[in-house]
């Protein structure tokens, strides 16, 4: 029975439910204000993390052929044979259906809206095309991975506004230089798949540029909540220090005696510290408004 349970369990990717839950809690917090209605905050994360598990379950159901030549993927359940193909759809299609009602019943429908067009990008777009057959898939499954945040600003504010413009933007940007350091230390497996992401098709040293140029760019799209007043001082020193940090950390990357494995593997580390930093420091300062920042600024 505990081995069955954990089948069902590991194909839905637990650490990626985890995550996106601390980025639904920080635009749902951030949204909210101090006014928190912790009902519509805990269906939103339980609606939410089911969609997202669905997406997982079926993405491992599409990605079975590849997963197994791949050295960290080759013992997925959906791989081995453990949890078989029909029974992993089912699961994800459940999860999917109680994840997308409870958002359907308890939130709205700009909320609803991006939960399926994040679904779709993934599991449609991302999953069953531009991950196997373009460089670009990486770009296109960031949209899909910085939808949570926007899905837990939406639903405790009821609507898309510039907040949520700029979260999805900055969730997308960060996407970028966290997947290419994973395909930097996974090299060899994406290789071997046939994946072709940048440094597979493109090489590792055009890789690195992007990697420096999109955590550059990051930076400065995460200003943007506090310089439009939606979060304060607090926010900005935790975004401009983790910012910077996570750019030299890049930079680093030029040194000539630098192991590129273990450089890649600490930017992708960082990237996860950097985001839940970010994601709980925008949960707690919401106050300052936009006259006030400048006033303290001058």
């Amino acid at each position: 029975m505990t081995f069955t349970y954990k089948r069902y369990l590991s194909v839905t990717k637990p650490g990626i439910i985890m995550g996106n839950a601390i980025s639904v809690t920080g635009g749902f917090l951030l949204a909210s204000r101090g006014d928190i209605d912790y009902w519509l905050l805990l269906v939103t994360l339980i609606g939410l993390s089911l969609v997202v598990a669905s997406g997982c379950v079926i993405n491992n159901c599409i990605d079975r052929d590849i997963d197994g030549k791949m050295q960290r993927t080759a013992n997925r359940v959906t791989v081995t044979g453990e949890l078989p193909l029909l029974t992993a759809m089912l699961h994800g299609a459940v999860l999917g259906i109680a994840g997308f009602g409870l958002l359907a019943l308890y939130t709205n429908l700009t909320a609803v809206f991006f939960a399926v067009f994040g679904y779709v990008i993934y599991v449609g777009v991302y999953s069953l095309y531009m991950k196997r057959n373009s460089v670009y898939g990486t770009f296109v499954g960031s949209l899909s991975g910085a939808v949570p945040p926007v899905v837990g600003y939406c639903a405790a504010s009821g609507q898309f506004d510039m907040a949520a413009a700029i979260l999805l933007g900055m969730f997308s940007i960060w996407q970028m230089p966290h997947s290419y350091a994973i395909a930097i230390f996974r090299y060899n497996d994406y290789k071997a798949a046939g994946i072709p992401v940048l440094p597979v098709s493109q090489g590792i040293a055009k890789a690195k540029r992007h990697i420096v140029l999109h955590i550059a760019l990051f930076a400065l799209v995460v200003m943007l909540l506090p310089l439009n007043g939606y979060t304060g001082i607090g926010f900005l020193t935790v975004a401009f220090a983790t910012s910077l940090w996570w750019l030299l950390m890049a930079l680093r990357g030029y040194r000539p005696d630098i192991n590129v494995e273990g450089w890649a593997k600490r930017v992708f580390g960082f990237s996860i510290v950097n985001i839940t930093l970010l994601s709980i420091a925008m949960s707690l300062d919401y106050h300052t408004t936009v006259d006030s920042l400048f006033a303290v600024a001058l």
